[in-house]
């Protein structure tokens, strides 16, 4: 089991959908801060993309 997620953890798309979710989850504890939350959260996606392979 530990072999399986270190396995995941150097995937892209792993982290990608680490920093999406965590977007997603941040819209709803702080509305009033909605833009700087998604813009960030795109922002590290897209940086995940840039500095990994895949």
């Amino acid at each position: 089991m530990k072999m399986y997620l270190i396995s995941r953890l150097s995937e892209a798309s792993t982290w990608r959908g680490l920093a999406l979710l965590a977007t997603a989850l941040g819209v709803q504890i702080a509305p009033e801060v909605q833009d700087a939350i998604i813009v960030t959260g795109i922002a590290v996606a897209g940086l995940v993309g840039v500095v990994t392979k895949g």
